[in-house]
């Protein structure tokens, strides 16, 4: 049985939230840090790519009005990036995102009783990518945005819905694509790559402390019983991984 989406009590009544399947508790908000230009790859991975502009979250938090946050948790690594949907709106204008994360977070903060919004990042339909969770762009936060594999995994969330049918923005994938090799190149993971992760939940589609094979960049789906990212994001996940592998200098083979 495949979940649904739950609706966040938020300002803006037609925001929906899918991160159905996500662990309440990890992380904290850390003094918001400012967007870094990309910076040369790390020569001491064999397959590094440059990071991306992230836009802090200092852009879209209520400074007036902080939450209770404990500290950040963190793992040691990176090993795979689940893919998400927000499950909102897709009519948005870009300018308009941060205030569209903002309700996000305070319906998981405040209807959910969360600590902090569970997604590491999210990408806006005009490729801007922005900082979610606290604790530092450059770390291995641990997430709360997939039930059993928050651990050694960034999420990253698409703003919109992309079920079938829906045209994925091209700047969308491209920014999730440049994210993704990003954090993934310091554990030299191939994006196209399959990586062990040990399921922390039962309510994942794993049983807790099994070993869960699973694409290096996944689907929110392949961890947890939803819908979520959507078909139409989902379908581009093969286009993406390769990429995401071409930005860390690996050899991809044209399709045919």
């Amino acid at each position: 049985m495949l979940l649904a989406c739950l609706p966040g009590l938020t300002a803006l009544g037609a925001l929906v939230l899918c991160a159905d399947g996500v662990d309440n508790a990890v992380s904290a908000s850390l003094a918001a840090r400012p967007a870094r230009p990309s910076v040369a790859r790390d020569l001491s991975a064999p397959h590094t790519a440059d990071k991306p502009r992230i836009v802090p979250r200092s852009v879209w938090v209520d400074a007036g009005n902080p939450h209770a946050q404990p500290p950040p948790r963190y793992d040691d690594k990176i090993l795979a990036v689940f893919v998400h949907h927000t499950d909102s709106p897709n009519g948005y204008a870009c300018a308009d995102a941060p205030e569209i994360i903002r309700h996000l977070y305070e319906g998981q903060t405040g209807a959910r009783q969360w600590d902090d919004i569970g997604y590491n990042f999210l990408v806006d339909r005009c490729g801007t990518i922005y900082e979610g969770r606290a604790g530092g762009v450059d770390r291995a936060v641990t997430g709360a945005h997939t039930q059993g594999f928050n651990h050694r995994t960034t999420g990253i969330a698409a703003l919109g819905t992309f079920t079938s049918g829906v045209t994925v923005p091209k700047a969308m994938t491209d920014a999730i694509a440049a994210l993704a090799a990003w954090k993934l190149g310091p554990a030299d993971i191939d994006p196209r790559a399959t990586v062990h992760l040990v399921s922390s939940n039962s309510l994942s589609r794993y049983p807790v402390g099994s070993t869960a094979t699973l694409a290096a960049l996944a689907a929110h789906k392949d961890g947890f019983m939803t819908n979520c990212p959507g078909a139409a994001l989902d379908a581009k996940l093969p286009e993406i991984r390769k990429a995401a592998a071409r930005l860390q200098g690996r050899t991809v083979t044209a399709t045919p």
